[in-house]
């Protein structure tokens, strides 16, 4: 039987969750597969399509794929050096409430657009508002998290 080999082009079915569970992302779409509230999952379903080797998906999903047969499933685990990163909390920071834009109200769980010092558009969320001052979280959301993905080769094209 063929075997998954660097560079080849696959198409990959997968689940990707949290350490307690909480699906994250999926191609699979009303089946008996779990799946994620669309808010959170970052495909579209449908089989994933990517080249091994190339970087379109986490490193250790890719290494993995090497050696699988079409139909075969595995389950990998991703350390977050691999995925988001791991949680910087110098990436929490602080705006005087009266700086802040008029037309928006801050609700904690609120993701912004921010432009730092250096031009560069980041995306935050804010994590506290008291009455003087703002607290902005600008880590990805799974930054610091461990994420498991059952994957399945569909095709190798």
């Amino acid at each position: 039987m063929i075997q998954a080999k660097e560079a080849d082009k696959v198409t990959i079915n997968f689940i990707g969750k949290l350490v307690d569970g909480t699906v994250i992302d999926t191609t699979y779409a009303d089946s008996d597969e779990e799946s994620c509230n669309d808010d959170n999952c970052d495909h579209e379903h449908g089989p994933m399509e990517l080249i091994i080797g190339e970087g379109d998906f986490y490193t250790p999903i890719e290494d993995a794929l090497i050696g699988m047969q079409i139909g075969e499933k595995k389950s990998v685990v991703v350390a977050p050096d691999d995925a988001f990163g791991d949680y910087d909390p110098e990436n929490v920071f602080s705006m005087q409430r009266s700086e802040f834009a008029d037309d928006i109200t801050p609700e904690v769980g609120l993701e912004l657009e921010v432009t730092g010092d250096d031009d560069e558009v980041y995306l935050v969320t804010i994590v506290k508002v008291t009455d003087e001052e703002i607290d902005f979280d600008s880590n990805h959301p799974l930054a610091g998290e461990e994420l498991t993905y059952n994957i399945e080769l569909v095709e190798i094209l």
